[in-house]
């Protein structure tokens, strides 16, 4: 597998970092994670404009998925468009969710994407074997494994800390895990990871590499949140870039 960052910025676009978007390819099949805020620019930057073969949104949040909406007008009114529905594994609020963000007059963007609703279980895209379950954050949200030829990925989405995380991230390889919130900050319970709690989560799970995420440039301190990740993980860790590609 191979995972490139197209946007890693926490909760609104940061000024070096779209919103949450990661492009996950194995066996010339893409799978993007996420279609946050003004990821669709580095989509095109990094990978093409119609890279993706299918799109897994893990929760209805702006930061999450409102390029998505923008992605509409891609797919339908291209010169050598339409293309055929896109598939797209969300929430099951998704289809009114985009389309009301797209605010289209007949409320429906069904005539771009194919929905599947998600679930907590285990299921295939392309060549991927999927594992979702539902993480700790106030709307419907899932983390995401992802397995192929033996190797994995484990994709944290937004969550405080939860034994669903730590059984999702289970001997990854590569653990892609959230760390929004300073530890020593009163922070709001059941909403986000910080830097130790990401870094004890990937301990706890024995996964093979840290890549932090989701971190806020505006209130935030990437150098004490690695401080923090690394003072409770022993193993590799870093920040994650957009445009970084890491082979797993």
């Amino acid at each position: 597998m191979r995972l490139t960052v197209l946007g890693c910025a926490g909760s609104f676009p940061g000024p070096e970092s779209p919103c949450s978007a990661y492009l996950v390819e194995a066996d010339g099949f893409r799978l993007l994670l996420d279609f946050g805020s003004g990821s669709l620019s580095n989509l095109q930057r990094y990978a093409g404009l119609h890279a993706p073969d299918a799109i897994l949104l893990t929760h209805l949040h702006c930061d999450h998925i409102l390029d998505a909406a923008s992605y509409v007008v891609v797919r339908r009114y291209a010169p050598d468009g339409p293309y055929p529905p896109l598939p797209v594994y969300a929430p099951s609020g998704a289809p009114d969710r985009l389309a009301a963000a797209y605010g289209q007059e007949d409320t429906t963007v069904e005539d771009v994407y194919q929905f599947y609703a998600l679930e907590p279980g285990t299921f295939p895209i392309g060549p991927f074997t999927v594992t979702v379950d539902r993480v700790n954050h106030p709307v419907e949200t899932y983390g995401v494994r992802l397995e192929h030829d033996g190797r994995v990925l484990c994709y944290s989405s937004d969550t405080a800390p939860c034994e669903a995380l730590l059984r999702l991230a289970q001997d990854a390889d590569v653990f892609l895990c959230e760390a929004s919130y300073l530890d020593g900050v009163d922070n709001p319970p059941d909403l986000h990871l910080t830097g130790r709690e990401a870094g004890e989560a990937a301990t706890k799970a024995g996964v093979g590499r840290l890549l932090l995420t989701h971190l806020v440039a505006a209130w935030g301190s990437e150098a004490m949140t690695v401080e923090a990740a690394g003072a409770s993980y022993a193993g590799p860790l870093e920040v994650v870039r957009p445009g970084a590609s890491y082979d797993i």
